[in-house]
């Protein structure tokens, strides 16, 4: 299983070949503001699963100091 989702043989020649479409497609000036984007958006993801993770374990704390 050593395949990268839909990339089975990515190599470095491609990854280069990838990362001048990239360039060229959104110039260097737009690629830090897209990955900045990108990093917010992870931030946020993580912050939510962390507050559902800590509400579950609230609700489970509260059910278990019930039913003592």
């Amino acid at each position: 299983m050593n395949h990268l989702l839909f990339l089975p043989n990515l190599g470095t020649g491609e990854i280069i070949i990838i990362a001048f479409a990239i360039l060229l497609i959104f110039g260097g000036k737009k690629i830090p503001e897209l990955m900045k984007g990108i990093g917010k958006g992870v931030k946020n993801f993580k912050d939510g699963v962390k507050g559902l993770e800590d509400d579950i374990n609230l609700r489970d704390t509260d059910n278990t100091i019930d039913k003592k």
